[in-house]
Order: C-alpha cells, then structure tokens, then sequence
C-alpha cells in the first residue's frame, strides 16, 4: 500500500474518499481546458494507437457554465471488444473502475480518476461515431452554441445538487431527461 508523505493517506483511501465525495458545483475555470488538453495528450501517449480519439464533454468546456470540477474525458474507440479491454490498461495509468458498475453499462465503460481523495477526472470510454459517442458530443456542443438551453441546465444542475449532493446517482439520473430533450430537439 503506498502511503504518500504529503498526507499520510493511502491511494485507497483516497479513492474511497472520491467514491464517497459530494456532488458541488463551481465557477467556470479557464484551467479546465487545459488540464483536459494535459490527460488527452498523456492517455494518447501512454497508450499509443488506442484511441481514435478524446474529446472534452460535459460542462466543464463551456466558458460561464458552472460545473462539478471534474474533467469529463469522452475516449472513442473501434469496437465494444476494444472498450471492455481497456480496464487493466487505464489502472495501471492512473484511473481506477468499479467491475460492478460497468457490468450495468452496454454501450460505455467508467473510470475514475481522484487526487487528495477528489475526483480529478471522469473517463467514459466508448465506441468512436457510436450513438453513445455523438449523444454526448452533441449534447456538449449544444450547450456552447445555446445561451437559453445552458441556463436552464445550470439551473437543474443547482437545484439538484442542493437535494442530491451526497447522492451522485441521482444527480446524474436528474440530468438524463433533460439531455435526452434537448438532444431530441436539437436535431
């Protein structure tokens, strides 16, 4: 078990505190684009030829939109096969994954990644140009291009962190409606 000297704290005790963190949301940071361009550019180094490619999703691109303070990173890949192999890969390269959790998930694979016992990143690894693929690109791409429809998922967004913050399921499953609407209308 490694213990890091900074805190005393262990990498799995980190990691539990991270499962275990609260949903919040903050102020649109500039860095957050930044720090999605550094963990694209170092999963594209560390596994070579793996993916098609990364793109940023969720909120946190979007300048003005508050959002959790964790980079959502979309990786595309060529086939489901591709998806589920990736598990031993990406832990070794510094995500962890619940088994239990992604054997719920067809069309996706979740990891995690977490620093001082907070999540840094959230990695969904898909089948690149899949519908799991262009739903959330769209969906990203919807909220830059849209100042109503941003807005009003801040708004959802707030008001589902102030009744689900230490229920983080909930939170995202509050979101899910909302997405699919906007995606359905957009299109």
């Amino acid at each position: 078990m490694t213990r890091h000297a900074w805190s005393g704290e262990s990498d799995n005790e980190s990691l539990l505190r991270a499962i275990d963190q609260s949903v919040g949301l903050a102020e649109h940071d500039p860095r957050w684009s930044e720090r999605f361009a550094a963990e694209r550019e170092r999963l594209m180094l560390a596994l070579p030829g793996v993916f098609v490619d990364i793109a940023h999703i969720g909120s946190t691109p979007i300048a003005g939109l508050q959002a959790k303070p964790i980079i959502d990173l979309l990786a595309g890949v060529r086939s489901m096969d591709e998806v589920f192999a990736l598990a031993d890969p990406l832990c070794a390269n510094g995500y962890s994954a619940s088994a239990e959790f992604n054997r719920t998930m067809v069309d996706r694979q979740f990891f995690l990644r977490h620093a001082h016992g907070e999540r840094t990143h959230h990695l969904h690894v898909v089948v690149h140009d899949s519908e799991a693929w262009r739903e959330r690109v769209a969906f990203s791409r919807l909220l830059g291009s849209d100042a109503d429809l941003r807005q009003r998922y801040e708004a959802l967004k707030t008001d589902l962190v102030e009744r689900h913050a230490d229920d983080r399921e909930a939170y995202t499953e509050g979101k899910s409606d909302f997405i699919r609407a906007a995606i359905r209308d957009h299109t």
